[in-house]
């Protein structure tokens, strides 16, 4: 017995996304309301500022070259430098 012919699917560009959604926001973060909790958190976003800091400062002086950061050896040399000038004023008003 002859079957009837295959039946082909038809092509298409694929689920159509809806470009009104965007990228979704992430979750959010509910702030701590027991004191002994925000004091811990004001604490560890002391330290932690303080650790980037750190280490952007060690970048910079090893990079050293770059301008972006700050610390580098180039703001060294600008320090020093107005520390000589302060240094000169300075003993030139005792005169």
């Amino acid at each position: 017995m002859v079957q009837g012919s295959l039946k082909k699917k038809s092509t298409t560009a694929g689920p159509k996304r809806n470009n009104a959604l965007g990228p979704r926001p992430g979750p959010r973060q509910i702030a701590p309301k027991k004191a002994t909790l925000i004091k811990q958190k004001k604490l560890t976003k002391k330290l932690t500022s303080g650790l980037t800091a750190m280490t952007e400062k060690t970048l910079a002086e090893r990079a050293g070259h770059l301008e972006i950061l700050a610390g580098g050896k180039k703001d060294k040399r600008k320090a020093m430098a107005e520390a000589g000038l302060k240094k000169q004023k300075a003993q030139q008003q005792k005169k």
